[in-house]
């Protein structure tokens, strides 16, 4: 009697857990898994840098495939020896400025090859501090991340000399000295690493260059993609960049698993979640140059890759190619990153099969990391109490005009409910620590927040817009500079986006608000491309627009062009296209302007925009 109460009452109490709770065990199997993660990759990492972890995992399986990179591989044990070359011939280096020394910053302009691997754990055996540069920094921009990383010397490969020619007599004005990572000649000043390399000893070099003195000093310095202005160097921790080990392990990728980086390296992505995420698990790494849509599914055939460190863009890349046999034919089974949209993720499934998506959230700079464990379509997360446990954070309510939180008459910022659009922030203790930009403090206090909650309390401000649902999970919703404000409604840029790229004529889109004269806040204006055989149909994408969007956030003005603008880590541009407008006078491509009387997307031509800046024409 008492065992049938018993079974009873445990069943009725799992009915409740799963009406109520339905994603608890995942939650608890997640944070399980990554207790057990973090004390494996602290274990060993007690005062130790990565590159003694690299020689560690060297020395156990130095015949461990490691890196492949077009038609050469390289093992752990081989890949270890050229970094101790490098390692060795910057220790012995004698010329301007004296040897390299601990501590000193080494910024590296180099493209996606296993020189970029070596040098960077080179460097690090040094003690020395490396920044990884963007391979499209030029001049001014080039310039200003050399100074705001306080670089000592700049390593830049052979196919990116033309960039920083121009500039030799500026750094040796400042002082940095210029290696060339390939063969010589060199322009004068300069010295080529790759013959130092050649001729360097493999030689261990002192463990204690490496050893840091404070596992939250600096071990590296990465940019920000500079989508709103100058890059800002990131400090990246050498206790982030160990906790980057467990990267793979945490989403459920083995030692078995051959993973492919398409992403530059100078992304955090590709390279502390990429090649330091690989290196944690002992896995095998397949670099690339730069990614190709066209190749992707025979590079995955040929390699046997199985895992995918993927951006949204790529994915979009790879479902908007042409289809062809084969296409399922891979052992691809996992794939992992951020920034893949719904309609997006769903052909993605729908083509290649049943590949297992881990969206994931993060900032280069950032405290709070989401994990889409249960891959639940369009979320990035979960938000629940166990969740918080292992990354807390909060949303808080935000007022797009004024830029800032909303605070109470008490001056405290209010948290937001299930289904309510809020400010993403995290808080910053001495375990979730925020440390910031080089440069001035300026650069890294107006990311803090103070007096949220409590008096002195602190906490991180992502920029980002969420919202969490009645069920937990967790949907990136805009950053703060993209969303906008027209007919007093606020209006996100991705939600629009989003129902744009329903349509089927429609390749790629990008949302942003433009400023119209005589009109508070900002119209919405959306840059397209259209899909090849395609032209716009302006009465069927009016029918679009007003069947999936309400008045206030249909956008007033289409720009179609040939292609759309992108960072290097395939962000798109907005900023360049808000401050261009929407005036056909000023603007070479075809704009579009929506006309509700004809219930249709009409050709923007100078006389209506005329009639639009006098109000004869109301939007």
């Amino acid at each position: 009697m008492y065992l049938a109460g018993a079974a009873a009452a445990a069943a009725a109490l799992l009915w409740l857990q799963r009406r109520l709770w339905p994603h608890l065990w995942a939650d608890a199997r997640f944070l399980l898994r990554a207790l057990r993660c973090r004390r494996r990759v602290l274990r060993g990492a007690a005062g130790s840098s990565l590159a003694q972890r690299f020689a560690s995992l060297a020395r156990a399986a130095p015949q461990r495939l490691f890196l492949r990179f077009e038609a050469r591989s390289f093992s752990y044990g081989q890949a270890e020896r050229a970094s101790r070359r490098v390692a060795n011939a910057l220790r012995a280096w004698r010329g301007p400025g004296g040897p390299l020394l601990p501590g000193q910053t080494v910024a590296l302009l180099v493209g996606n090859e296993p020189g970029f691997v070596w040098a960077w754990l080179g460097l690090a055996r040094l003690g020395a501090v490396p920044a990884f540069l963007g391979t499209g920094l030029r001049r001014g921009a080039l310039l200003h991340c050399l100074r705001g990383c306080g670089a000592r010397a700049l390593l830049v490969a052979r196919d990116l000399c033309d960039s920083v020619e121009p500039l030799l007599p500026t750094l040796q004005e400042l002082g940095i000295v210029v290696w060339v990572w390939g063969p010589g000649p060199c322009p004068p000043g300069v010295t080529s690493l790759q013959e130092l390399v050649e001729e360097a000893s493999e030689e261990p070099v002192p463990p204690d260059l490496s050893t840091p003195r404070d596992m939250m000093d600096t071990c590296l310095y990465i940019f920000t993609s500079g989508t709103t202005g100058l890059p800002k160097a990131a400090r990246i921790s050498h206790h982030k960049s160990i906790m980057c080990l467990g990267f793979y392990r945490l989403v459920g990728a083995s030692s078995k698993d051959v993973i492919y980086v398409a992403l530059p390296l100078y992304h955090m992505s590709g390279s502390l979640l990429g090649i330091v995420g690989c290196i944690g698990i002992g896995a095998t790494c397949v670099l690339k140059r730069k990614f190709s849509a066209s190749q992707f599914w025979g590079d995955c055939q040929h390699y046997g890759v199985t895992v995918f460190q993927y951006i949204g863009e790529l994915c979009r890349y790879l479902v908007n190619q042409p289809k062809r046999e084969g296409e399922r034919n891979h052992s691809l089974h996992l794939a992992v990153g951020s920034g893949l949209r719904p309609d997006v993720w769903r052909e993605f499934l729908q083509r290649f099969g049943n590949i297992r998506i881990v969206e994931t959230y993060g900032m280069t700079e950032g405290n709070i990391t989401f994990f889409n464990y249960t891959s639940t379509l369009g979320a990035v997360g979960r938000g629940s109490f166990l969740y918080k446990l292992f990354s807390p954070f909060e949303l808080v309510r935000y007022d797009v005009l004024q830029g800032a939180p909303v605070r109470d008459a008490a001056g405290w910022c209010q948290r937001v409910g299930p289904g309510e659009t809020g400010l993403l922030i995290a808080p910053v203790t001495p375990q979730n620590p925020f440390l910031g930009y080089a440069g001035g403090r300026e650069l890294s206090e107006h990311k803090v927040l103070h007096g949220v909650f409590t008096a002195g309390d602190a906490y991180f401000n992502t920029g980002d817009l969420m919202v969490h649902d009645a069920a937990q999970f967790v949907y990136f919703r805009d950053r703060t500079g993209d969303t906008y404000r027209w007919k007093g409604e606020n209006v996100a840029t991705t939600e629009v986006a989003e129902a744009l790229a329903a349509l089927d004529s429609l390749q790629e889109v990008n949302v942003y608000g433009v400023a119209v004269p005589g009109y508070e806040g900002r119209a919405g204006m959306a840059a397209i491309v259209l899909r090849p055989g395609c032209e716009l149909d302006g009465a069927r994408l009016y029918s679009h627009v007003v069947e999936f969007l309400p008045p206030y956030a249909r956008p007033r003005f289409l720009r179609v062009q040939d292609h759309l603008a992108t960072t290097q880590t395939f962000k798109q541009h907005k900023v360049r296209l808000v401050s261009e407008g929407c005036d056909p006078t000023r603007l070479p491509d075809p704009l579009y302007l929506l006309d509700d009387a004809s219930e249709a997307y009409v050709p923007l031509t100078p006389r209506l925009w005329e009639g639009v800046i006098s109000g004869a024409v109301r939007i």
